[in-house]
């Protein structure tokens, strides 16, 4: 589990396939630059960009993970070179800044709109319609494994278009700077969110 508060940003240096198949994934070679490299040990859970994924070599400055063809497939931004939002996995003992994020992706939304509002950015992001009923008003959700309030929520026949405020903070310590209108981004659904789901359906 993680809580969507990124611990650092790292930078993807090389992308090495796994095989010669378009079916295979491919293995990551992630500069740590800012990410505390000190807790780290084989097998440990990192998530890269909001996605889980398993470290199976790393060294004082880096690490490496294997990424499966379902998860290159279903994600955004880890299959090149580039900035990525790193985060430990949460201890028992760590607070809860943001809120719980498991690391699986549920869907792939895009960006529609990304400018300045007053000292803030306004973030829009539509998403597709097996994601729009999770959404509601001041809901968490999480963006390449940032975590974020729901400032808005507007249904349309695509699904529905979520607006979001970020501080200056979280652009500035997050891959979110880098957005643009067009931009693909990770999202996962609130795990509560889920629940409420799955209760209702079984009640009718």
């Amino acid at each position: 589990m993680f809580t969507g508060i990124v611990s650092g940003i790292g930078q993807i240096t090389h992308v090495e396939p796994l095989g010669v198949s378009d079916q295979d994934g491919v293995r990551l070679f992630v500069q740590a630059n800012n990410f505390d490299m000190s807790r780290v040990k084989l097998g440990d859970s990192i998530a890269i960009q909001g996605t889980c994924m398993t470290v199976v070599a790393f060294d004082e400055h880096s690490f490496q993970v294997d990424v499966s063809r379902e998860s290159l497939n279903k994600t955004s931004g880890l299959n090149k070179q580039g900035e990525v939002n790193l985060e430990h996995a949460m201890r028992l003992s760590d607070t809860v800044d943001g809120h719980l994020v498991s690391g699986h992706v549920d869907g792939l939304g895009e960006v529609v709109h990304f400018s300045p509002v007053g000292e803030s950015m306004l973030l829009s992001i539509q998403l597709p319609k097996e994601l729009a009923p999770y959404m509601a008003y001041k809901g968490s959700i999480t963006v390449n494994g940032v975590s974020l309030t729901v400032n808005h929520v507007e249904d349309n026949t695509q699904g529905c278009i979520v607006s979001i405020n970020l501080i200056p903070h979280t652009v500035e310590v997050t891959t979110l700077k880098h957005l643009k209108e067009g931009s693909l981004v990770n999202i996962e659904i609130d795990t509560i969110a889920r629940y409420v789901e799955r209760m209702l359906k079984l009640k009718t």
